[in-house]
């Protein structure tokens, strides 16, 4: 079997496990699978040096993962509106299986998810310079409303159990001195031990909904991925906030925030702003800036008695 052969074999087999658990109403498993294959095909589609498939099929395999984001977002939004059901994305199987002799219309209006680099922490520090004199040198946004952007990776409220406690994040809104001048601003939710090594599923949120003069705006929950009395002891809560810059291509963070655990508790906290590169083990911390800008959050938990 040729290596193109097996790679949609891989995709079709991580499809049907994630239809699968979507059938079961295993919504966390399929979630998680549904974003696994849904970036290894922004992957390939985004590799300019594969020649396995070509640009119509690689279109293909975008709007694909277009569908895969859309299904899970339905899953974690039980009352949207525009929902994709199960019953639609199964419809796409058969594309997967036969994407290199696939030449029908695709069944469904979606376009391809954008195609962004992320880059590293580590590499991100190389462009910083450039970075801030690009930022100094570019004048205010004016939009209202950002762009569409594929859905975020959050993911729904664990299941509760008896004596322990839920944390649910509202991200309200961040105070940035340049926030017209973000595109497609969002945000990364990620809980590190005193090692700098995730302890929880990393969750991206949707693009903010408006800014608002110094303000962007969110207002969105992020249900943490684990019970409060279960993260370990020195563990913090990060928030990255990135940002798409055209002119290099590529999501960058541009700053971030973190919570520790003794800062759980139910109502608002606002946390200061630090500079990049993340410091995910909290030694060598800068604040962004003197002004009074902050991380805007709502706190609730949820405990089940």
């Amino acid at each position: 079997m040729s290596d193109v052969n097996k790679t949609i074999q891989k995709w079709h087999a991580s499809f049907s496990k994630g239809t699968d658990f979507d059938s079961w109403g295993q919504l966390v498993e399929a979630i998680d699978e549904y974003h696994i294959l849904a970036r290894q095909l922004q992957k390939e589609v985004q590799s300019p040096n594969s020649s396995d498939f070509t640009e119509e099929q690689k279109k293909t395999l975008g709007k694909i993962a277009t569908c895969l984001e859309m299904r899970s977002a339905s899953l974690q939004c039980t009352q949207s509106k525009e929902d994709f059901k199960l019953e639609e994305l199964k419809k796409l199987e058969a594309i997967i299986q036969n994407i290199l002799t696939f030449n029908k219309e695709f069944p469904y209006d979606v376009q391809p998810v954008p195609l962004r680099k992320i880059l590293a922490p580590g590499e991100e520090e190389n462009l910083e310079l450039e970075e801030e004199e690009e930022d100094a040198a570019a004048g205010a946004g004016s939009t209202e409303a950002f762009p569409p952007r594929a859905p975020g990776t959050l993911l729904p409220r664990l299941p509760s159990e008896p004596g322990m406690s839920l944390l649910t994040l509202k991200i309200e809104k961040i105070g940035l001195k340049d926030a017209g001048q973000c595109i497609d601003p969002y945000m990364t939710i990620s809980i590190k031990d005193v090692n700098g090594v995730d302890v929880n599923p990393v969750q991206d949120t949707p693009v903010a909904s408006r800014k608002e003069d110094t303000y962007i705006h969110f207002s969105v929950d992020v249900e943490i991925q684990r019970h409060v009395e279960k993260l370990p002891k020195g563990a913090a809560i990060f928030f990255e906030f990135k940002h798409y810059k055209p002119k290099k291509g590529f999501t960058s963070t541009k700053c971030f925030a973190f919570m520790e655990m003794d800062e759980i508790k139910p109502g608002p906290i606002v946390i200061e702003l630090y500079k990049k590169p993340t410091d995910f083990k909290r030694k060598k911390l800068q604040l962004l800036t003197k002004k009074q800008l902050y991380l805007h959050l709502h706190q609730t938990l949820h405990k089940d008695s």
